[in-house]
């Protein structure tokens, strides 16, 4: 049996799509592939592998002992794809940017969780042969679809209007993510209901802070924010809802969208790059606020193209599952494993 250890702090800032990802392989390892390997999570003993979760420096520092077998980085971000997140001051800035690049080059491989990421890592330096694309994935347990009857009810449960046409954003509270643009979606559309789940992870560190504050200190009248929702009472969100919209300027494989995609939830995303590479067909596109907005005027008046984007949610959801990116990650694993 091979052994494994996860070094993590994945799920320690609550809110994080991270942190998500990281549960979601661990409940994986756990219900279908512990017959076949014995994991650990930051543990020193001698093991064939490591994966590497989180880039903190105890982690690297750990990456120079003995006993840590083949070394697997997973890269959920490049310094890139920071901006608009946290408010870094330089020099400390480029520090950290130089020091992701080299945690993730002392690394034996990587997973990236969007192929757009390989060739940005080829003009850091590593080597296209040292990079695997494995997508994101979520658990169907967590969460499935419900039946009308059972929508109206959460709305209920969530004093959320049963007639209104309701858009729903989950995410951490911060510039990257177009909160800005949802805001005024709400604010433009005072017909429709808005609800963002999320919080401030990292506090005042967040870019944009203070202005995103006020804000949801004092929202519109058609818009709520719950705050960071515990995981296992998100899928009673995404069920809620009539529409997922996620307006992110810049992503990475967000976790909200295939959680929204497994609830069968309709999905209008700004139309990024990375989502062509990888969701191309299964989302209702939009380049920009003006684009969301006209969705936004036709989409609660067509039901035929709800039930479209409904059932493209469904067959995305199916690619994404469990039982598929099992089978990948044993191919893994007991690859590199042989490497090694």
């Amino acid at each position: 049996m091979l052994k494994i250890n996860m070094f993590s702090a994945a799920d320690s800032v609550k809110g994080q799509g991270v942190g998500s990802a990281y549960n979601e392989l661990m409940n994986l390892l756990a219900t279908r592939l512990d017959q076949e390997f014995d994991v650990s999570v930051n543990s020193y003993r001698r093991v064939d592998l490591t994966h590497y979760h989180t880039i903190n420096f105890s982690y690297y520092l750990s990456t120079f002992m003995p006993h840590r077998g083949r070394k697997i980085g997973y890269v959920h971000f490049l310094p890139e794809t920071l901006e608009g997140s946290l408010k870094i001051p330089q020099p400390f800035r480029s520090i950290f940017y130089k020091y992701v690049i080299a945690f993730y080059k002392r690394m034996d491989h990587i997973v990236v969780v969007n192929p757009t990421f390989i060739p940005k890592l080829v003009a850091a330096g590593i080597p296209a042969e040292k990079v695997t694309y494995i997508p994101n994935f979520v658990s169907r347990k967590e969460f499935y679809p419900v039946d009308a009857e059972k929508k109206r009810a959460l709305r209920q449960q969530y004093h959320y209007d049963e007639q209104r046409f309701t858009i729903l954003g989950i995410g951490q509270i911060q510039e990257r993510k177009g909160l800005f643009d949802f805001i005024k979606l709400a604010r433009n559309n005072p017909d429709l209901q808005f609800i963002w789940a999320g919080g401030f992870s990292f506090g005042r560190m967040t870019d944009g802070y203070a202005a995103l504050k006020k804000v949801v200190d004092d929202p519109p009248a058609n818009l709520s924010f719950p705050g960071i929702v515990d995981r296992d009472k998100l899928v009673d969100y995404y069920n809620l809802a009539d529409l997922f919209l996620l307006p992110s300027f810049n992503e990475l494989f967000p976790m909200s969208v295939l959680e929204a995609f497994s609830t069968g939830t309709p999905v209008l995303l700004r139309d990024l790059d990375l989502y062509q590479a990888i969701i191309a067909g299964d989302y209702q596109p939009a380049a920009d606020y003006d684009a969301m907005n006209d969705q936004l005027h036709q989409l609660p008046q067509d039901p035929a193209a709800l039930e479209h984007w409904h059932q493209r949610s469904l067959a995305a959801a199916d690619r994404y599952s469990e039982e598929h990116l099992a089978q990948i990650w044993r191919e893994f694993y007991t690859q590199q494993a042989k490497e090694g």
